[in-house]
């Protein structure tokens, strides 16, 4: 097999096993990525505003408010404004979300974060460079991207969700 295929097999297996465990973790839990990264986020973090949401999780505020809007819908997230500063909105988990978390398998990222936290500097700024290239001979440099691996599914109006 010549190069340019073992690069694109190696993309596609990438693509691919994201697309896979994204079904299976909507199969499991029902959620996405980054919904369940988003309960992960407000578990670890306890009382979070909507601000501190969208850094600590790489996504818009206008993202993680309409994830936010369908986690609250299906009864797992509540929000309420702050009483020491009206203009603060803080998410909370319903005991429903306390327990998907507690069964949900760990999101791609996390178990990739592990093993890619394993490797040597050297090995870790290699990978870095080649994927910022491939990013940029698939004129995908400028795409708007955060670190969560989700196909999910496009909103029109509201981008990933």
């Amino acid at each position: 097999m010549d190069r340019i295929k073992e690069v694109l097999v190696a993309l596609r297996r990438v693509i691919r096993a994201t697309d896979l465990h994204s079904k299976y973790l909507a199969k499991t839990t029902g959620l996405t990525a980054p919904q369940i990264l988003l309960l992960q986020a407000i578990h670890e973090r306890g009382q979070v505003t909507i601000g501190e949401l969208a850094g600590e999780v790489s996504l818009s505020q206008a993202t993680v408010t309409t994830i936010l809007d369908r986690l609250e819908k299906r009864g797992l997230t509540y929000r309420e404004r702050s009483a020491q500063d009206k203009r603060k909105v803080h998410a909370y988990l319903t005991a429903a979300a306390q327990k998907i978390l507690a069964d949900a398998p760990i999101p791609l990222q996390e178990h990739f974060a592990e093993q890619f936290a394993g490797l040597q500097d050297w090995e870790q700024t290699m990978i870095i460079a080649a994927l910022q290239r491939i990013a940029h001979m698939m004129d995908a440099q400028n795409i708007d991207a955060s670190p969560v691996l989700d196909v999910g599914t496009l909103d029109r109006r509201y981008g990933e969700a």
